[in-house]
């Protein structure tokens, strides 16, 4: 199969500046949405990623159909690779996507950089207004993707999850629609990102982690794990642990969105039903 290498994009918002802060499946599979709409996308990268990144750029499988059907083409990525951060190198908008210990050395490195807004694509428990201590006051807007994939010989085999499970989700620390925001809305729907913008977000990553934490134990216990959705005790198990974490969120009004108050009062047969689908899906494996 042949490498296709994407040819650049002119759009009205091609002026808009990205930098993408870790190489990994996130922040690589981001790098490409937003190169394909025509942004401008430098991608931070170290180590064996680094050095793969240099010697064949960023390699990404294209499902032009849909993720698991279709055709499929081994493309390159119209982005710039850079190992070093100038201060000076001013982007719109940095997206640090690593892993949640890695956060706050990210964010103590990109202190003297002088670009305003420092988007954090962090599962996280933090707050966030000690994160601002790190980088500068006013500059931390903290997000969650809504991707999922895998780093394969170099190559990028990733997916957005579907809008109506899990929108990329955004928000201001103090809960207003600012300007930034805005302009951060139309970058993620121009490159054809769903997208929501919530109120709270650390009400948003704690309810979000009261979801995602039953499946990691569902398949930690599980006796038949690579294929879960055939487990009726492991599902039946994951639905109570969700109820009983829903059902602590809302007595303390932290639950959010408020789609999650439709599976704290689900049947469970119903709910179990549900689940069950999504993994059959491969949800539970993004």
């Amino acid at each position: 199969m042949g490498i296709i290498t994407d040819r650049p994009v002119f759009s009205p918002h091609s002026g808009v500046r990205i930098l993408i802060y870790g190489a990994g499946v996130i922040g690589s599979w981001y790098a490409v949405l937003f190169s394909r709409a025509g942004y401008s996308v430098m991608v931070y990268a170290r180590g064996q990623r680094l050095k793969e990144l240099e010697e064949k750029g960023l390699l990404y499988t294209w499902r032009r159909r849909g993720r698991f059907y279709g055709r499929e083409q081994i493309r390159r990525a119209d982005v710039e690779i850079t190992e070093r951060l100038e201060d000076d190198n001013r982007y719109h908008f940095i997206f640090v996507a690593v892993r949640g210990e890695q956060a706050e050395a990210a964010l103590k490195e990109l202190r003297s950089n002088k670009s305003p807004t420092i988007v954090t694509m962090v599962n996280t428990l933090a707050e966030y207004r000690e994160w601002e201590k790190l980088c500068g006051k006013g500059r931390v807007l903290p997000a969650f993707p809504g991707a999922g994939g895998d780093i394969k010989d170099g190559v990028l085999d990733a997916a957005l999850t579907p809008a109506v499970i899990q929108p990329t989700t955004f928000g201001e620390i103090n809960g207003e629609r600012t300007v930034r925001t805005q302009v951060l809305e139309t970058v993620f729907k121009k490159s054809k990102i769903p997208c929501q913008i919530v109120p709270d977000m650390h009400n948003w990553q704690v309810s979000h982690l009261a979801l995602v934490v039953p499946f990691g134990d569902a398949y930690e216990t599980s006796g038949i794990p690579d294929d879960m959705a055939h487990d009726e005790q492991a599902i039946r198990q994951l639905c109570r642990d969700i109820k009983r974490n829903f059902r602590w969120l809302a007595v303390r009004g932290m639950l959010s969105p408020f789609k999650f108050q439709i599976l704290r009062f689900c049947p469970m047969p119903v709910m179990v039903g549900f689940f069950r689908l999504l993994l059959k899906g491969g949800f539970g494996q993004m």
